[in-house]
């Protein structure tokens, strides 16, 4: 990438895509939602976990979109929102541009009003806007989780700093005592954040972004209990990272694989625990982390590869997390430089110029083009809203 044309055509290019999300009131289709197709509804083996499975599993392959033929509304997801509120709090650092936070702030009232049950779980907690079906559990729209309230979180809290609204930062700390008290759990000799309340499933990524939000909220708010928590859930999944740098996804036997992008939440959940505490503890590790990362999930081109030991499927996923990772843990003029090379490679293999948006997936067959909001056009959104902030101040910091 040039810098200094590629600086003014990726920040139109980001302009149009953020445009794109607004004329769909930042509603859209996801990889995961067929689960609320009106057609389904009507039939009784919608009742079966297989059936569930299967039919979830047919939405997320399938590069043909079936969801307007079978009654599966455009929505607006808590986790999408989420992202694209801290892609404009970004764009408003680089650009000054009040238009920005007040946009923000008419998305961050919409997720206040779409909490999850405050009579269930007492505390500021996010779900997903279907219902999902995994092999492990089953969980019905709204039912919170970890990932998707550890972003909304994040994304509030960001958004109340800069604005001074205290309302968005008092429900984006509270979900730090909703993961504690709720999704904190001891089984099979280990101690984590769990992903969806009563379950055990062990998920590294999850359980370290669980800790990474409860360690920086028990700091913000003074409590220690909170603190030694989260930095004791940390320790576990610092304990089971491999010899070579690297996690496996989970702990059930279906979860053991390695991708590139959850590798990446680990390693970001773990650099903002130890910038919040201040603390060493977890240096070595994430410095062991990052160079696996960046020598496993990676062409040489820049390309970003969804596993440790395949290419395929391309998904602006992987690429989106990449520039998250590559600034946030590496941050050197080395990491900004790949990570310049990554985007340009993730914008001539993902991007369609004729819409204005990225596709789905690429796998060595056929090309997945179905517009996803939260999974593709979201991250998209807030990762390159990220690194043109980054990029503007780094070289003002050069300067």
């Amino acid at each position: 990438m040039n810098r200094d044309s590629g600086k003014f055509e990726l920040e139109a290019l980001n302009a149009l895509l953020l445009q794109r999300l607004r004329e769909d009131g930042f509603a859209g289709y996801d990889p995961f939602d067929l689960l609320n197709s009106r057609v389904l509804s009507y039939m009784p083996l919608n009742k079966n976990n297989y059936i569930r499975l299967a039919w979830l599993q047919l939405g997320k392959r399938l590069p043909i979109n079936l969801r307007p033929l079978l009654g599966v509304p455009k929505r607006r997801n808590p986790k999408g929102i989420g992202l694209v509120i801290s892609g404009l709090v970004h764009d408003y650092h680089r650009s000054g541009d009040s238009q920005m936070l007040l946009e923000a702030g008419q998305l961050a009232q919409w997720l206040l009003e779409e909490r999850s049950s405050p009579d269930a779980w007492t505390h500021s907690c996010w779900g997903y806007h279907f219902d999902w079906q995994a092999r492990a559990f089953y969980v019905p729209a709204g039912k919170p989780n970890i990932i998707t309230t550890c972003y909304v979180a994040r994304a509030l809290f960001e958004l109340g700093k800069v604005t001074g609204n205290e309302s968005f930062i008092a429900a984006s700390l509270d979900a730090a005592r909703f993961i504690s008290r709720h999704l904190y759990t001891e089984a099979d000799g280990r101690c984590f954040y769990a992903y969806i309340p009563g379950e055990s499933a062990f998920v590294h990524n999850a359980s370290l972004w669980g800790a990474a939000w409860c360690g920086f909220a028990g700091k913000e708010l003074g409590d220690k209990a909170l603190v030694e928590q989260a930095l004791e859930v940390a320790r576990q999944s610092v304990k089971e990272q491999l010899e070579d740098g690297s996690w496996v996804y989970g702990a059930r036997h279906h979860h053991q694989f390695k991708d590139g992008f959850h590798t990446g939440y680990n390693l970001e959940a773990l650099n903002l625990l130890r910038d919040a505490l201040q603390t060493a503890e977890f240096d070595e590790c994430v410095a062991k982390g990052y160079r696996h990362y960046v020598d496993t999930f990676f062409e040489a081109d820049g390309t970003a590869k969804y596993y440790d030991n395949s290419v395929y499927p391309l998904d602006m996923h992987s690429f989106a997390q990449a520039i998250f990772t590559l600034l946030k843990v590496g941050g050197r003029p080395e990491d900004l430089a790949f990570c310049e090379r990554v985007i340009q490679r993730s914008i001539e293999s993902m991007y369609r110029p004729s819409t204005g948006l990225f596709i789905y997936q690429k796998t060595r067959h056929f090309t997945n083009r179905i517009n996803y909001m939260r999974w593709t056009q979201a991250w998209a959104y807030c990762s390159f809203s990220f690194y043109n902030r980054f990029r503007a101040e780094f070289e003002n910091a050069s300067n």
